[in-house]
């Protein structure tokens, strides 16, 4: 309080000064228009900066709660996208194979759906493919699936209501019959559980003239896959001299890391071979 009073004591003649000052001002502005009208536009303006300070640094602070605002706001229109509802896909697709025809000269009919990929993996030793479809949309287990450009993925081993899992080409126990385009010899194709982009293509016998870059395709032996269907590439030859087959190192024409839509095809005339097959054993029990 001594230090206030010693201040007062100090500057009280400069203090009067300021004083009177303001007076003669405020009497100036007062009562003479033009100085009124130019003290209003400064004041104006003064304020005017004052106040967009204070509204800045006021937003900041604000900025929590008005981010948690739109963020809410933003959930709400996600929420109401259309891309958030999903219904089964029940649309067919029907296919005829020319290749194929029987004695009244009728073609076999595949019949294709379209299912959107939501799950996959290729780091496994047996990987899957998780479909969004499911029995409830006529997937049935031991389908095709097939990738755009009829390019092979893998068969279907399970399926619920509205989805199904799907054996991917990178799976251990996954060994479709392939041929070589060019001179028709069959294998089996395998999977070692290492690279995705090396499948192994057994059982091709030595006779073949196999090149680097020879076409892979479904044979007729499949009863899964259709005919003709793209499977990959050759990309490595390799011969043991104590056997009569080579061992190709295939690169699949399918690029697992980057599946979002395929087909399921499905065989109609399935069942009818299997039932047949399965029937051999007792039709030789009857004949001996």
């Amino acid at each position: 309080m001594r230090n206030i009073f010693l201040f007062i004591r100090r500057y009280l003649n400069f203090l009067i000064f300021l004083v009177l000052q303001g007076i003669c001002i405020a009497i100036l502005v007062r009562y003479n228009k033009t100085h009124e009208a130019y003290f209003s536009g400064v004041s104006m303006e003064a304020t005017g900066f004052l106040d967009k300070q204070y509204a800045t640094v006021d937003g900041y602070f604000r900025l929590k709660a008005e981010n948690k605002r739109l963020a809410e706001e933003n959930n709400a229109f996600r929420n109401m996208l259309a891309s958030n509802f999903s219904g089964p896909d029940t649309s067919t697709i029907f296919y005829l194979d020319s290749l194929v025809k029987d004695t009244t000269q009728r073609m076999r009919k595949f019949t294709w759906l379209p299912a959107k990929v939501i799950n996959n993996s290729i780091t496994l030793q047996n990987n899957y493919i998780t479909l969004e479809r499911g029995d409830g949309q006529d997937v049935t287990k031991g389908m095709a699936v097939v990738a755009p450009g009829n390019t092979i993925v893998g068969v279907v081993v399970n399926t619920s209501k509205n989805y199904s899992v799907v054996m991917s080409l990178l799976h251990r126990n996954s060994k479709p019959s392939c041929m070589l385009k060019k001179d028709k010899n069959t294998g089996s194709l395998e999977w070692d559980g290492k690279d995705p982009l090396v499948l192994t293509l057994k059982n091709i016998p030595k006779s073949s003239k196999v090149l680097i870059g020879d076409t892979v395709l479904t044979s007729q032996y499949s009863s899964v896959y259709p005919y003709g269907l793209m499977v990959g590439t050759v990309s490595k030859i390799e011969s043991d001299p104590a056997s009569n087959f080579h061992t190709l190192r295939i690169r699949p024409a399918t690029n697992f890391s980057a599946i979002q839509h395929v087909y399921l095809v499905a065989n109609l005339l399935y069942a009818e071979q299997k039932d047949l097959e399965g029937k051999i054993d007792e039709d030789l029990k009857k004949i001996n």
